[in-house]
């Protein structure tokens, strides 16, 4: 067998596993969104009429529930309230979890792996008990309350739950291993004897940190900071149990869409446009990062 026919074989795996995972139920997606909502089972109108009647399937298309999310301004409030909620949760994860990998790496090798295993040892147990004892960490007169309150730090409830800073405080503490395990495993890799020398030149610490790790350990920022934006925007869960019906944000309207309203082809729609909004941006930043390393 050719080395190229070799290479084909080996990338056929990942793309018949696209194909069938990503690609075809992003379709049948798609399919639903361009639909009409109708009182059936499924909810939706007109179904797959098959390939001998492509023509009637093409006339049949629907672009109805694209245009309610541009003219209802609470899918835009909700996407736009994720945007921003996603976006200070990865902030806060990165200023948390880049000192924390740094410290990992420059741990004694004995503790190296203990360390790391702590970083993800929450994911042993089940995401929803752990969301359920923020519920029991941060309601009124809770643990949190109660720890600060006997300390003198606080004289009242500081009644953070059904916020926006308990559905923050919930997705750092959920995403922050994601954030963690993509910088140490490039800090960890880091050749040590460019500090080194950037010492014996008389760099500071801070200019060798700012100047050569930080840069070094791009590619574990960049891949830690979508590991925890990316699904923040779409989360459901913490905004449903620690935000209340005062966080709004589009994994609840989306869900809210499907199994309440049940209304499938705005629900869809919000799905597709919420995916283009996550997809396209990777694609233009890959494409940007190509050309800068073609050029060079």
């Amino acid at each position: 067998m050719k080395g190229d026919q070799r290479a084909w074989l080996a990338a056929l795996a990942p793309i018949l596993w696209l194909g069938a995972f990503f690609v075809l139920p992003f379709l049948m997606v798609l399919r639903i969104s361009l639909s009409d909502a109708a009182r059936a089972v499924p909810p939706y109108a007109p179904h797959w009429p098959g390939f001998g009647q492509i023509g009637e399937f093409l006339a049949g298309l629907d672009f109805e529930a694209f245009g309610t999310l541009w003219e209802d301004n609470l899918y835009l409030d909700a996407f736009l309230t994720a945007i921003r909620i996603a976006g200070m949760a990865t902030l806060i994860a990165l200023l948390i979890g880049f000192p924390l990998a740094y410290a990992i790496t420059r741990a004694p090798k004995r503790w190296q792996n203990l360390l790391v295993l702590l970083v993800i040892l929450p994911f042993w147990t089940s995401f929803l008990i752990r969301v359920y004892a923020w519920m029991a960490i941060l309601r009124p007169e809770g643990l949190l309350d109660r720890v600060l309150m006997g300390i003198g730090l606080t004289g009242e409830p500081l009644r953070l739950l059904n916020t926006e800073t308990a559905v923050l405080i919930g997705m750092v503490y959920a995403y922050l291993p994601f954030m963690v395990l993509p910088i140490y495993a490039v800090l960890e890799k880091m050749d040590r004897s460019l500090i080194e020398a950037a010492a014996d030149l008389g760099a500071k610490p801070l200019t060798r940190f700012f100047t050569i790790t930080v840069p070094l350990a791009k590619p574990g920022i960049l891949a830690g900071c979508f590991l925890v934006f990316v699904p923040g925007i779409g989360e459901f869960v913490i905004p449903d149990l620690l935000g209340g019906s005062e966080t709004l944000m589009i994994g609840r309207v989306l869900w809210t869409e499907f199994f309440s309203n049940r209304d499938w082809p705005l629900a869809s729609a919000v799905a597709v446009s919420l995916l283009a909004f996550i997809i396209l941006p990777m694609m233009m930043l890959r494409s940007i990062t190509q050309r800068k390393e073609t050029s060079r």
